[in-house]
């Protein structure tokens, strides 16, 4: 007959392997909001972080301002990322972002695109003047269109484009987008005839139905992507590691072999 006070000891024992059996068996995951443009590189870091570290990586991909406002309204998120740094810059002043933890990551270029077909004909930036064009832009604070809005105040004034051609331009604009990703689709499904977008942000399965028309670098502008931890994170160490494999050599060949410039 097993005595009671060794009965008592073999249960808690068996109690705590249980326990720990159940802990270990915990899956382990971050949340992260990311700008929507960044979808091919990050859905690919994300990959490579579950397979080194078996911790799964949740992506909501939108517009900056989209996910900074959801972030402001009590949607949780480990980490942030944003094509600009605008929206990190208020988030660390409202005290949601850890101010430390932010780092720029990429770089990217500004480029005109236009359908395959191009059936308006433009060839060149001053095209974009045009009466009768339809471009799609970004709403007002999606970093696109601060990138934009930069372009154009700098055509606008060199007197080859002339002081009312930013005017000229925005009286085309049709349609203004939450992210990125819809820019580059109104484009590609022909309903516009042009947009201004990251250059490296045109998703590869609208490649081939989109033709790229460069900016002179006197004109254009560049990006810069930051990326930080948010403090509301419950798993700010987990947070931390996924940084460091996106600014790792790892992380800057994928985001190379997607176009961005890494510092």
């Amino acid at each position: 007959m097993v005595n009671g006070h060794v009965f008592v000891a073999l249960l808690a024992a068996f109690v705590l392997v249980v326990s720990a059996g159940t802990c270990a068996e915990q899956p382990r995951g971050i949340t992260v909001f990311c700008a929507a443009g960044l979808t091919g590189a990050f859905n690919e870091l994300g990959q490579i972080y579950k397979n080194e570290s078996n911790v799964s990586v949740a992506f909501n991909f939108d517009g900056a301002q989209i996910l900074r406002t959801q972030v402001e309204n009590g949607a949780y998120a480990d980490v942030i990322v944003s094509a600009n740094d605008k929206n990190m810059r208020e988030l660390s002043t409202t005290g949601f972002l850890n101010k430390s933890s932010i780092s720029v990551f990429a770089r990217n270029w500004q480029a005109l695109i236009v359908p395959k077909n191009n059936p308006a004909q433009i060839q060149k930036l001053s095209d974009l003047a045009k009466p009768g064009l339809k471009i799609v832009m970004g709403v007002k604070d999606l970093p696109i269109t601060n990138s934009t809005m930069q372009i154009l105040d700098k055509l606008a004034a060199d007197p080859a484009y002339g002081p009312k051609y930013k005017e000229m331009v925005l009286s085309n604009v049709i349609s203004q987008e939450t992210n990125i990703n819809f820019i580059v689709s109104k484009v590609a499904l022909g309903e516009a005839d042009a947009a201004f977008v990251h250059k490296s942000e045109i998703s590869p399965k609208y490649a081939d139905k989109v033709s790229v028309i460069d900016i002179p670098e006197k004109y254009n502008v560049k990006s810069e992507y930051a990326i930080g931890v948010l403090n509301q994170s419950k798993s700010s160490d987990l947070a931390k590691e996924f940084i460091d494999l996106v600014k790792s050599a790892d992380g800057k060949a994928i985001l190379e072999k997607h176009g961005y410039e890494v510092p």
